[in-house]
């Protein structure tokens, strides 16, 4: 009997700790949340590391999604919003550092992204400026986004628009008009740096495997979660959620790990090269990307050279642009920046 009620301990004690693993592994932060640190940083949020879906399988997306796949994270801290114009600001009055968009375009490296022979602009055009959405009168082809992104001459940070706009009110909106270059030097200054995107793809999902961050609904009971594009795009904004164009930061319920605006409002740059066929390399169903050729896949671009962004942003519809969802992705050009592209950073677990 001594040697049976051992025995039964033993096994029960088994039971018990195969039980706790099988669980970790359904439930990665449950597993790690007493690994929390005691002190918390100012505008940043906590985040737990673990296994998760990473891409999604349903059918009603891009292909650049798909297939999912099972990726890890580790613990580290995510600012709570996007950066705003003030924190920029602060920056720049700081440092005295001048954006991309602020200087004269670099032809060396502009034609790095086009097709070998492409004659150099002329000398009128390679002026200081911006991609800025502005929508048409009336409804336009959507095949040609040359109807609704144009390049306005002394369009940045400081003025979003062009010359004549500026950031009165609009101090806590996502700052835009920000090359990869440009979030960098801020993530260094501010002892930080840009997410990857597994980072940002487990930050925004917190902790669920949903469409959207709070479910798979985008308005569940009616409810606005996020500043997207209502109406006919790109031509009727209707602003059914409040907003025409970027929002203040916060307008909107956090999701579960207290991230705002994960969805929505200006799309976010990650760390990430962009391969458009990423998650068919890491399910084993396309050869790898060879990277001395190029870091970058996209077929649409064959000379890109993009990192990825995630998030979506106000100018998502869905009649025409369905990114306003945690596994969406696309590539973003590294020397520029447009209205609807901002950043947020991270750091390391200490």
């Amino acid at each position: 009997m001594k040697y049976l009620s051992s025995s039964l301990c033993f096994l029960y004690l088994w039971i018990v700790l195969c039980s706790c693993q099988r669980k970790n592994q359904q439930d990665p932060l449950v597993a790690n949340l007493s690994q929390a640190p005691e002190k918390s940083i100012a505008g940043m949020v906590w985040i737990t590391g673990g296994d998760f879906t990473m891409g999604t399988n349903d059918q009603n997306s891009y292909p650049s999604e798909r297939p999912a796949v099972i990726k890890r994270v580790n613990d580290f801290w995510m600012d709570e919003t996007e950066v705003t114009n003030k924190q920029f600001a602060e920056f720049v009055e700081e440092t005295g550092y001048i954006t991309v968009a602020e200087k004269i375009p670099d032809w060396e490296e502009m034609k790095q992204t086009l097709p070998p022979g492409t004659p150099k602009p002329d000398a009128s055009l390679m002026v200081p400026g911006s991609l800025v959405f502005v929508g048409p009168e009336k409804a336009v082809r959507l095949d040609d986004i040359s109807q609704w992104w144009q390049w306005v001459l002394g369009a940045n940070w400081k003025h979003p628009e062009g010359l004549g706009s500026d950031l009165n009110g609009r101090e806590n909106h996502p700052v835009v008009h920000i090359a990869f270059e440009d979030a960098q030097a801020f993530a260094k200054w501010s002892g930080k740096r840009l997410p990857t995107e597994e980072e940002w793809e487990y930050a925004a999902k917190g902790g669920k495997n949903t469409r959207f961050p709070w479910g798979n609904e985008l308005k569940p009971q009616g409810l606005f979660k996020a500043n997207t594009f209502q109406g006919d795009f790109p031509h009727e904004n209707v602003e059914l959620d409040g907003f025409q164009g970027t929002a203040p930061v916060r307008s909107f319920a956090p999701n579960n790990f207290g991230l705002y605006d994960m969805i929505g409002n200006v799309w976010e740059l990650t760390s990430n090269w962009y391969d458009a066929i990423a998650f068919m390399r890491a399910n084993n169903i396309a050869p790898a990307l060879d990277t001395a050729i190029s870091k970058c896949f996209n077929p649409e671009n064959p000379y890109a050279i993009e990192k990825v962004i995630k998030g979506g942003s106000f100018l998502c519809a869905d009649d025409y642009c369905i990114n306003y969802r945690p596994s969406a992705r696309r590539g973003q050009d590294v020397y520029s920046g447009t209205s609807n592209v901002g950043f947020r950073c991270v750091m390391d677990a200490e």
